[in-house]
């Protein structure tokens, strides 16, 4: 047995991002093991404006696990989260019984403590930058040497597009087929420094808890929608192809495209679940008007939406567009919050697209912020805890 002091306080932290997905994750082949009936592709956005920060820490002085979010405790003794630590200590006790002077860490109770800067459970992927932050955060404080790919089939059992937020850049899930799991993860598509330039302007409708949880949502869908096995068959397939290789090329059109086609497709299978689950509003449905408009003005597609399992619209934009695109939705929207900001600032207002009245007003008084990132980086080790020396929370 290694020496070690009795209460000595084990940290580590790292901030993860958020990803949002361009060819969506939706539907389950198993539901224990967080396995998708289909492959799905995301843009991993920047840290600067959207992030998890999570200090993993534990000691024997620790009595029980315990998370922390947003300065209020909690439950950690759901499936998802406990799949989550259980994997992790097991690869940690691997390392622990191949070298005897390592400190037992793997059978020390958990305190972690997590802080997002954006909304949770409000369509932002708050899930996704929360597990990938945990499970890259406990890695780091058990000093793991499996790679983020590795890492994903774990963070996959916490949420299922947190495996995406274990890459920066252009990630895939590819769905795999093996029932246990072992093929089903994530991987790099294109580093952020491939594609730089891509931008992304998020409309906030809703900061509010959505009705319909992703989980019992796509549970739904799964059992009653006709138009699902189609989607998974055959149009997911397709356009995962297409998409990449989009990347590949870095040709905005087809990706805006495929991304356009895709979020239709995925609301429509929500739409025709029974009974239907309604994740875009009428503020959503403007804002997709809004999008048609200024790339019927601009004469090519310079933007392109997509609406996860919430109100809000995400439209990507590449960087010499910006003015086309964000300086238009500035103009329309300039009272609102999201403009002060280093990058919101920055954005020129012209647009030249002519919104009709009633599409312009839905958007003045349903979007409550708007939210401008850009293609970001992966994971980041950091020093700055949420967890002193002590033991103790440090609050945010």
């Amino acid at each position: 047995m290694p020496l070690m002091m009795e209460n000595e306080v084990y940290r580590a932290s790292t901030t993860a991002p958020v990803n949002i997905a361009v060819i969506k994750y939706w539907g389950k082949r198993d539901a224990k093991l967080n396995l998708p009936t289909n492959s799905s592709l995301s843009v991993t956005l920047s840290q600067s404006d959207l992030r998890t920060h999570t200090t993993a820490s534990c000691s024997r002085s620790f009595t029980h696990d315990i998370l922390i979010l947003n300065g209020k405790e909690d439950d950690v003794s759901g499936h998802r989260t406990q799949s989550c630590f259980r994997e992790l200590r097991a690869l940690r006790k691997e390392l622990e019984d191949s070298d005897s002077k390592l400190p037992t860490l793997s059978q020390q109770s958990l305190k972690i403590v997590s802080s997002n800067n954006f909304p949770t459970a409000a369509g932002l992927a708050s899930s996704a930058a929360g597990f990938a932050a945990l499970v890259r955060a406990i890695a780091d404080l058990y000093q793991l040497p499996q790679s983020p790919a590795e890492l994903s089939k774990i963070a996959r059992q916490g949420s299922g597009s947190a495996c995406r937020s274990l890459f920066g850049g252009y990630s895939a899930w590819a769905m795999g087929s093996a029932p246990d799991g072992s093929d089903s993860l994530a991987y790099e598509v294109a580093p952020q420094s491939y594609w730089p330039d891509m931008r992304a302007c998020i409309l906030v409708v809703s900061a509010e808890k959505k009705g319909v949880s992703s989980t019992s949502g796509m549970q739904l869908t799964v059992k009653t929608s006709t138009l699902f096995a189609e989607r998974v068959r055959e149009t997911v397939p397709a356009r995962m192809r297409a998409m990449e290789q989009a990347i590949k090329e870095k040709d905005f059109e087809t990706f805006a495209e495929l991304t356009m086609r895709d979020s239709n497709s995925f609301h429509a299978t929500c739409l025709d679940t029974y009974p239907p689950i309604f994740y875009m509003g009428d503020t959503s449905r403007a804002a997709v008007r809004a999008v048609e408009k200024i790339n019927e003005a601009a004469g090519r597609t310079v933007a392109a939406y997509t609406f996860d399992a919430g109100p809000n619209a995400v439209v990507y934009y590449q960087e010499k567009d910006e003015a086309l695109v964000a300086g238009q939705f500035k103009e329309l929207l300039a009272e609102t919050q999201g403009w002060e900001t280093e990058r919101g600032q920055r954005v020129q207002e012209g647009g030249k697209a002519e919104i009709d009245e009633k599409t312009a007003e839905t958007l003045r008084v349903g979007i409550s912020r708007v939210i401008l990132t850009a293609v970001g980086e992966g994971p980041i080790s950091v020093q700055d805890h949420l967890v002193d020396e002590k033991g103790e929370a440090v609050a945010v």
